[in-house]
This record gives structure tokens, C-alpha cells and sequence, in this order.
């Protein structure tokens, strides 16, 4: 029942504050109960956690193969909103009642339902939950009287996510990079999530040197990674090593580490990283950023062709843990459950 609304399966990234983690929880029980695929963030800051999980709907938002909405919870349901909407693609809702949940899914398309673990119970948080999962958009809802929309009104809201969808996405690109983007910038390896903001700014053409950071690779050539096949390198600072990488879209990077840590930032493409000495993962598509400490044993699965910016701590090198076939098994058999 909780999923007739969509036709692909549904999946739900959850994650709370201090103030809505009980709640939260509570939630979570329901939809496992549903039998509906989620992923529990845990607890942090709220606007840490709400702009989080906005990233990974954002992320997904064009994924054919699954629908991933969020679910953020803290004191007042409204500080992870603003937080999680700071994404494109992202329509997060406060909803203190099953009402306001059917009003955000008929006329928002909401896709991250936000609740208040201080003023909304258990009880009225589930009819909350279930309203969210079971109404589709452009549905009858109290706004519309209960009725069906007009022609021209659901004509007006099915324009509105097109239109919706180019708001805080519209960028200028130069070989896949954009121009000006204002960078999210997560660091991940210390187990804690900190922001800054990064800008690149390359003004309103389309000449590859007019993007500051991109115009360091023009006409210069990358060079394969024999060990790593599909990816290449191009290294613009000997030591400490800064360098540009590209992978091909499927590629894979074994388990390995480095005598040095890196930072990095994706520019093109998607990939997720598996930091096996703390048994973490992180998706990272364009705009992010990850730190990894010297030492830390990591693998890496590229879903499109990718390209990255790397800085290490001292002069880069490559330690293989593992061989390609053992990594690919173990990615593939992670990508089953």
C-alpha cells in the first residue's frame, strides 16, 4: 500500500537532530515494518544532517531505478527543512499533520518530509508518515477541496517541478565542469561534518581556460594509471603531489592506501568510496569533497565517467591491499543487499 504512489521501489534516507531522534526512530520502525528500504544517517547537528540528506536526494533525484525520498526530524521540524532545501531537486516539507503532508505531496511533489519531535506525537507523526507515502502528486487533497484538481491547475503544478528543477541547477559547464559553482564542502574523514563554501568563477563563456581550476589541464596530457586500468593522471605539483584524475565510468579502485592524506573534490561524474578501516561509504557527486587520513584502506566503484581534483599531504604513492577481482567481488556482492 505504502508504495502505490510510485512505480519504481522507494527508498527513504533518515537522519535527526538530538531533538527529533526519538521520533525519528519511531518512523523508521514503520517503514521496515512496510518493508520499505531505508538508510538511518544516526544523529548530528541539524543543519549538518538536513543539508546531508538534501545532497543525497538531490544526488539521486534522476535515478531511473528507485524513487529516494528523506525523512529529517529536530525540535520544530523546520531548521533540517531549510537545510535539506538547499539542493536542487529537493522539496522538503514541515508537517505537524496528515493534512499539510497531503497539501506538500499534490501541489510540491514533496520528496523529504521534515517532523517535530517536540510537537508532534508518536501517533499523529505515523498518519503523518502514512499520508506522505501514500499520496501521489496532483492527488485531491484539502486545498483542492478534496476534489480533482482543475485541468489548467494540475496543468500549472506538473509545469512547476519542471521549472522547480532548474532553480540552484542551472550552470554554465566547460568540458563537464561548470563555470561558476558554489561548492558544498563536506569533510567526512575525522567523523564529523563540517561546510565551508568553495567558488569557482569562470564568468559567462565557454572557453575551458576561462575556469580557473580547469584551465590548469588545458593542453596538457593525462597519463594512464597502470595499475588502476581506466583511470589517468595529471600531475600539476610534484611534491606535496596536487594532480587531476580521471576514471573511466565503471572503473574500479581496489582496496589501497597512501603514506600521505588527500583531500579531493569531484568536478565531473559520481563514484562512492568505501573507507574500510572505518567501516564507512560516501556517495560523492559533483561539488563534493573528502578528506581521507594517511593510512585509511579504501575502495572506490566510479558510476560515470569521473574527474577529480587531489591534493596529498606529501609526495603521492599507491599501496594495493587487494587485487581487482577480489574488489570487484566484493562490490558486486555490497550492490546485492
Amino acid at each position: 500500500m505504502a508504495q502505490q504512489s510510485t512505480k519504481r521501489p522507494l527508498k527513504i534516507i533518515a537522519g535527526a537532530d538530538s531533538f527529533g531522534c526519538d521520533l525519528k526512530d519511531t518512523l523508521l520502525s514503520q517503514l521496515r515494518h512496510l518493508n520499505i528500504q531505508v538508510e538511518d544517517l544516526g544523529t548530528d547537528k541539524y543543519y549538518s544532517v538536513g543539508a546531508e540528506i538534501g545532497r543525497r536526494i538531490s544526488q539521486a533525484a534522476d535515478d531511473p531505478a528507485i524513487e529516494t525520498r528523506g525523512l529529517v526530524a529536530c525540535g520544530t521540524g523546520v531548521g533540517v527543512a531549510i537545510f535539506a532545501n538547499k539542493f536542487p531537486g529537493v522539496y522538503a516539507a514541515t508537517c505537524l499533520n496528515p493534512d499539510e503532508a497531503r497539501n506538500a505531496r499534490s501541489i510540491n511533489n514533496c520528496n523529504v518530509l521534515a517532523v517535530s519531535g517536540m510537537n508532534t506525537t508518536p501517533e499523529v507523526a505515523s498518519e503523518v508518515l502514512k499520508t506522505f507515502l501514500e499520496t501521489p502528486f496532483k492527488s485531491p487533497c484539502p486545498a483542492s477541496g478534496s476534489n480533482p484538481w482543475p485541468d489548467e491547475i494540475a496543468q500549472f503544478l506538473e509545469n512547476s517541478v519542471r521549472e522547480m528543477n532548474k532553480i540552484g541547477a542551472e550552470l554554465a559547464y566547460t568540458q563537464g565542469y561548470p563555470l561558476t559553482k558554489t561548492y558544498n564542502i563536506t569533510s567526512f574523514g575525522m567523523g564529523q561534518v563540517e561546510r565551508a563554501e568553495v567558488k569557482l568563477d569562470g564568468g559567462s563563456t565557454t572557453e575551458p581556460g576561462d575556469c580557473h581550476l580547469c584551465s590548469l589541464v588545458k593542453g596538457r596530457e593525462f597519463k594512464p594509471v597502470d595499475i588502476m586500468p581506466g583511470g589517468s593522471i595529471l600531475i600539476v605539483r610534484e611534491s606535496p603531489t596536487s594532480a587531476f584524475v580521471r576514471f573511466t565510468a565503471g572503473s574500479v579502485e581496489p582496496a589501497h592506501h597512501h603514506t600521505f592524506g588527500h583531500d579531493l573534490v569531484v568536478l565531473k561524474g559520481s563514484k562512492r568510496v568505501w573507507n574500510l578501516s572505518k567501516g564507512e561509504k560516501y556517495d560523492l557527486g559533483v561539488g563534493d569533497y573528502l578528506f581521507t587520513p594517511a593510512g585509511d584502506v579504501h575502495r572506490v566503484k566510479y558510476f560515470e565517467d569521473t574527474d577529480f581534483f587531489i591534493k596529498w599531504e606529501g609526495q603521492w604513492d599507491l599501496l594495493l591491499d587487494e587485487d581487482h577481482a577480489a574488489a570487484n567481488a566484493a562490490i558486486d556482492k555490497e550492490m546485492e543487499n
